[in-house]
């Protein structure tokens, strides 16, 4: 699943996603695990009530470092394909 977020245009931080989210931009979102919920809860509540996919991912690191940013990361997203 990192594979797909290394790989597509993406969203990164819980507020830009959230704000994406909200927007309709966004096909698939991706959690740390040892992210503060208080960090997280809005963007899972968001992808669930659009009925996306979430996927959890164990670390912060390993988050950051597929969605290609030097920093540990709460939540990150792939953003629709535009046809």
């Amino acid at each position: 699943m990192l594979e797909k977020l290394r790989r597509g245009e993406k969203v990164v931080g819980a507020r830009r996603l959230a704000k994406a989210i909200e927007a309709g931009e966004i096909a698939m979102v991706f959690v740390a695990l040892d992210a503060d919920l208080l960090v997280t809860k809005k963007v899972i509540e968001l992808a669930r009530l659009k009925g996306l996919s979430v996927v959890e991912i164990d670390t912060m690191k390993a988050l950051g470092e597929a969605a290609g940013v030097a920093v540990p990361t709460a939540a990150a997203g792939i953003k629709k394909a535009i046809v």
